[in-house]
């Protein structure tokens, strides 16, 4: 009985380990995509973080060159400054001086005290800046994350 029972299961249970081997192939398949897709999913990570770091370093250069050209304007603009203090006690001193006003003519001394009125006037006044270019650096860098150091920027 047992026998019989036996060849009784032996045709199903063919079909069974048919259905097992057709179910361990799909599985492979499926493992051997997975891996491949793994594969190049690290190849891609690799070239996005290679990427990344040359950005970093392009960053980094970026913003030593604006450091030093923020230093260099600092320093023309101090320069400037000095320069035109310098020019206003030049015409300070040649609109005080007694012997300044018989060389020059009256029309000489009324356009030298009209520049000086406007020209020092304007330029020396606290604060002052050039509005051509804007330091604020705020539209490159609020919303990457990246932090910037300022404090040298109020210097």
């Amino acid at each position: 009985e047992r026998a019989l029972q036996l060849l009784e299961l032996g045709g199903s249970v063919e079909e069974d380990y048919i259905q097992i081997a057709k179910c361990f192939e799909a599985t492979r398949q499926r493992c051997w995509r997975l891996e491949q897709d793994g594969r190049r999913a690290r190849e891609q990570l690799a070239r996005v973080e290679a990427e990344r770091a040359a950005l970093e370093v392009k960053l980094k250069h970026a913003r030593n060159q604006v450091e030093v050209e923020m230093k260099k304007r600092h320093r023309a603009e101090a320069e400037l400054e000095k320069q035109e203090r310098k020019l206003q006690l030049v015409f300070e001193s040649l609109m005080r001086e007694p012997w300044g006003s018989g060389v020059m003519s009256g029309e000489q001394h009324s356009i030298l005290s009209a520049l000086a009125s406007r020209r020092l006037g304007v330029a020396l006044a606290p604060g002052r800046r050039s509005s051509a270019v804007d330091e604020s650096c705020q539209s490159l860098l609020s919303h990457s994350g990246i932090s910037y150091d300022r404090t040298e920027d109020d210097v």
